[in-house]
């Protein structure tokens, strides 16, 4: 008698794929809804309550490094930052830190995902240094652009003047009702506070906050990898072709649509690791691949802005793209500042190849210990 076997679905079409992530883009936008409703239902004593000890600039940029660290994913931090920046829960200025906390954080994925090479000393060198060589650019970008943005707001600024240039323009309204597209996506938040409106103030608000952050997150992991398996194998191929040409800016925009098409810094730049690893591909090119991630990831900001009532909310997602710019402004166009991440990185790798046990350190302390300590003595 013959054994039957197993049946396997059929792939997606790549249309289908992308129609679903049209739904999916829907959703994330109407759990930023979800989440800024909630946030107000709680009122606005508990609301200034839950961020009053993250006012010193320090502590916001750790709790922006540990939160995405937790999520594994700075999109989420990020359009869940705007989204209380909408609500008018979270002050834009304490935001701005936070954000590029979310900025260091994001690294962490290709970091851990080049301790997989641990085992083979060569292999582990490259990916180890392929993968810190984003920590320490956006370490150094912090360094010296979060003080300059406290001294002078010159980031935040710009950010304003550009939405407020945009919402007189009309490609961006102040008011719900000025964007079909927001009535759209507030609708699903109208049906469910209808459903619920004999819960308490409290309630209703915990139930609104949990759904939305439910919805960001699922919605984000399902365009992931809705939009990996679409652009399967054309990745790599594209950074091939591209190499082949020269690194530099085409490079850093092969990075940056990337990005934007997954909706993931991690996806890229974790995709570079093995590459890396097995010496196919060289620090130095894959160096600007990495800058174009970093500004590509800005893109999930400014899809939520456009589902928040408040103009700070696209300013503060204007200002995590301007801070991303920024860095590459100031470390890129000069050689003597060009790879003073990627040399850093080696000198970095070089020692945890001799001491293992130091890269798994690195990434505990860098990622957990600090932002954790300097939370709470910061508080």
């Amino acid at each position: 008698m013959a054994l039957s076997q197993p049946t396997t679905k059929p792939p997606l079409p790549t249309w289908a794929r992308l129609l679903l992530v049209f739904g999916l883009l829907y959703t994330f936008l109407a759990g930023v809804k979800f989440l800024e409703s909630g946030i107000k239902a709680f009122g606005s004593d508990v609301a200034a309550d839950l961020f009053d000890g993250i006012s010193n600039p320090l502590a916001g940029l750790f709790a922006g490094i540990l939160a995405t660290v937790l999520v594994q994913s700075s999109s989420v931090t990020t359009a869940t930052i705007v989204g209380l920046v909408g609500s008018g829960t979270l002050p834009f200025d304490t935001a701005v830190p936070m954000i590029m906390g979310a900025n260091i954080g994001t690294t962490v994925t290709n970091t851990l995902a080049s301790l997989g090479h641990i085992r083979r000393s060569q292999e582990f060198e490259r990916a180890f240094a392929g993968a810190t060589m984003h920590d320490f650019f956006n370490l150094m970008a912090v360094s010296v652009l979060l003080p300059l943005e406290l001294l002078t707001g010159f980031l935040s600024g710009a950010a304003e003047e550009v939405g407020a240039w945009l919402s007189d323009a009309g490609i961006q309204g102040g008011e719900l009702g000025d964007s079909p597209l927001k009535s759209a996506v507030k609708w699903p938040v109208d049906q469910t506070q209808e459903l619920l409106d004999g819960l308490g103030d409290n309630l209703l608000g915990a139930v609104l906050l949990m759904f939305g952050l439910g919805l960001i997150f699922l919605s984000l992991a399902f365009i992931t990898k809705n939009m990996k398996e679409v652009l399967a194998g054309r990745i790599e191929r594209s950074i091939n072709e591209v190499l082949s040409r020269g690194g530099g800016v085409p490079a850093m925009l092969l990075g940056l649509v990337i990005t934007v098409a997954v909706q993931s810094s991690s996806i890229t730049t974790s995709i570079l690791i093995p590459i890396i690893a097995a010496g196919v591909l060289t620090l130095r090119n894959a160096y600007p691949i990495t800058l174009g991630a970093n500004v590509g990831t800005t893109v999930t900001a400014l899809l939520a802005s456009l589902a928040a009532d408040r103009p700070e909310a696209l300013a503060i997602a204007l200002t995590h793209t301007a801070f991303n710019l920024a860095g590459i402004v100031l470390f890129y166009p000069l050689p003597q500042l060009r790879h003073l991440p990627v040399r850093a990185a080696e000198r970095l790798a070089h020692v945890a190849l001799t001491n293992r046990t130091l890269a798994l350190g690195y990434v505990v302390g860098v990622f957990i210990v600090v932002p954790l300590i300097g939370i709470v003595l910061l508080r």
